[in-house]
């Protein structure tokens, strides 16, 4: 099952919008839209960019519950 924790795990690690978006090569407008639900099923390529940025497992900040 499909669940989004960027955000948790992104104010975690004491990071903006603008930083993990440079780190994960994504642009600020894609992220805001995963982090609000508003964009659903990223690439795989995409969701690996992000976990890598946020040193979290794939797992941990797409598909398990808190």
């Amino acid at each position: 099952m499909y669940v989004n924790k960027i955000k948790f795990y992104r104010e975690q690690e004491g990071l903006t919008k603008s930083q993990l978006s440079l780190m994960a090569g994504i642009s600020v407008g894609y992220l805001c839209h995963l982090e609000k639900g508003s964009r659903e099923n990223p690439s795989r390529k995409s969701m690996e960019s992000i976990s890598n940025a946020l040193n979290e497992n794939i797992y941990h900040v797409f598909y398990l519950v808190l």
